[in-house]
């Protein structure tokens, strides 16, 4: 029973994964055909941005009103409303109108996959989640591709990918008895521990909570910054042509992937807090790869090296929260700590856009260097926190 609704978790993280990079893989033909300049890109990202963070701070007390299984059928729902919209929707407004749906249904079953599991089952798995939304992550814009390769239009892929989250909606409204189980089976005669979901200022104000919530902002700074910037940075300061930063900006996103992957494994030996640290100090050692390396091929070397560092934080985090906290408080926590990452996405990439506006992208490695140095620090005082007694 465990087990068959581990493997339909798994099929929903990588239908969280599946449209988080459609859009800029489809935009410049999307742009071409909904005839709009190309920063409306940034509309559509920040409203669909704007939802996610919304429903994750709201996503513990929906959470502990209805349950893990309908929130996340609904949630998912609602990201395949969204992409049919995308695929049937006339002109580029109506697109913003289809983003709300797109960031309130992945905020939520975001932050509901992530408690469930750090709740209910070993680290291995966390990880392993993690790495299926790689999975959806690279699938997405190569369903993308596929279409727009046979001269087909960009809508057809974002049909195709919304026709599966609505046999997904439909897997997960047959499991929703599962879930009840496997927390049942989990907690047994004793019974689930009640659930708090105090205002976010108070969640604030248990310690530890701004450490953590810190920590998700700055890795999600770190990760994000890196996919928009890098392939930039090596093409106009280290003389890569573009097809060749564009491999190995997928190379950033994979190593993530394999990285999480084979962190499943190493779990069963080294603590979630030892690989935290780990991975802090092997993305600290790539950014000063790229910072250093006068040539381009140390500076991919560290471009590798920083995804394979990025593995492990953030799945380890989270499977860590219940642990830090409680179970009293991880769900409430969980939502706060995913909407600060989603901010993190969110701001911190277009922060350097700007600065480097006025200055250089060779800035890029030096601004990774100081989030990778904030996000370890935090990770560090955070190592003590347990929850009181």
């Amino acid at each position: 029973m465990a087990t068959l609704l581990l493997v339909i978790i798994y099929t929903a993280f990588i239908s969280l994964g599946l449209p988080d990079a459609l859009l800029g893989a489809g935009w410049p033909a999307m742009r071409e055909s909904l005839k709009v300049p190309l920063g409306y890109a940034g509309i559509l990202q920040m409203v669909t941005s704007g939802g996610t963070i919304v429903s994750s701070i709201t996503s513990g007390r929906v959470l502990a009103k209805f349950g893990t299984g309908p929130v996340t059928a609904a949630s998912v729902a609602l990201t395949a409303i969204a992409l049919l919209g995308f695929a049937l929707l006339p002109s580029f407004w109506w697109l913003i109108l289809a983003a709300v749906p797109l960031g309130l249904g992945a905020g939520s079953v975001d932050s509901g996959l992530n408690a469930f599991v750090a709740e209910h089952y070993e680290s291995r798995h966390m990880s392993w989640l993690h790495s299926f939304w790689g999975v959806g992550a690279l699938g997405g814009p190569l369903v993308l591709s596929l279409f727009l390769s046979r001269g087909v239009s960009w809508r057809q892929g974002y049909l195709s990918i919304g026709l599966f989250q609505c046999v997904l909606v439909a897997l997960l409204v047959l499991s929703i008895p599962l879930w009840a189980k496997v927390r049942a089976r989990s907690y047994g005669d004793s019974g689930a521990p009640e659930s708090s979901h105090p205002p976010v200022i108070e969640l604030l104000k248990i310690r530890g909570v701004k450490f953590a919530v810190v920590t998700f902002l700055f890795y999600c700074g770190v990760e994000a910054s890196m996919g928009l910037w890098i392939g930039s940075f090596l093409v106009n300061i280290k003389g890569l042509d573009p097809v060749a930063a564009a491999r190995w900006v997928s190379a950033f996103y994979a190593s993530i992937t394999a990285g999480r992957l084979l962190t499943g494994f190493v779990t069963f030996k080294v603590r979630n807090v030892d690989l935290i640290r780990w991975g802090g100090a092997i993305v600290l050692l790539g950014v000063v790869l790229i910072l250093a390396a006068p040539a381009a091929g140390l500076c991919v070397a560290g471009i590798v090296l920083a995804g394979l560092g990025c593995a492990p934080v953030f799945p380890c985090m989270l499977h860590e929260t219940p642990v830090r906290f409680g179970a009293r408080h991880a769900q409430s926590i969980m939502g706060v700590q995913m909407a600060f990452a989603y901010i993190g996405t969110t701001l911190l990439p277009p922060f350097f856009g700007m600065v480097s506006s006025y200055t250089s992208l060779s800035l890029l490695p030096v601004f990774l260097l100081v989030y990778t140095l904030a996000l370890m620090v935090c990770a560090e005082l955070l190592r003590p926190v347990r929850p009181a007694k």
